[in-house]
């Protein structure tokens, strides 16, 4: 049953709430909408979210029907990780949302800490050169590395402030779960 719900959690948690935190964040952080990763995630989200636009109008640049559709996914997740026997804990509704918003949260944090990862190793391997997931991860890493940038500047070249940033968010993450 172990294996089984580590499957689900994988498929749905990481890969399915990552998909639609990246149709939230990608607007946030003025991520190219052409490269061909924005379409991809505009894709496999537009069956939940323009139905949801319908209804939820944008608040100023956040897009309320995104967020709702990420909020649906997660709580679905939540839901099927529940009935799989995962949270055996959880009986009341109020632990549910609890639950499903910690693991939102969670989701959150790890996925920064493998972009910025993915981002250090894409300028150690390919430093300069341009590439659609390279384009991508800037977008979406350097609004969070640019404020420590500022505090913490390059020592003898070597920025450092990707390793500041990923130590914040382990520690955000050990101290939440």
């Amino acid at each position: 049953m172990d294996a089984l719900i580590f499957i689900v959690r994988t498929l749905l948690q990481v890969l399915l709430v990552t998909v639609f935190l990246l149709r939230v964040l990608l607007p946030l952080v003025r991520a190219d909408s052409r490269n061909q990763l924005s379409q991809a995630v505009i894709r496999l989200t537009n069956p939940l979210v323009l139905p949801l636009r319908r209804i939820l109008p944008p608040i100023g640049k956040i897009d309320t029907s995104s967020i709702v559709a990420l909020l649906v996914v997660q709580f679905a997740a939540t839901a099927v990780l529940w009935l799989l026997g995962a949270y055996p804990w959880v009986d009341v509704l109020g632990e549910f949302i609890q639950v499903a918003l910690l693991n939102l949260l969670l989701t959150i944090l790890q996925f920064y800490t493998f972009a910025i990862l993915l981002y250090i190793l894409l300028s150690w391997i390919a430093p300069g050169a341009y590439s659609p997931g390279a384009a991508l991860l800037a977008s979406i890493c350097d609004p969070i590395l640019a404020p420590v940038r500022r505090i913490i500047p390059p020592i003898a070249g070597i920025d450092l402030s990707a390793l500041f940033v990923i130590i914040g968010l382990q520690a955000l993450y050990i101290l939440i779960t």
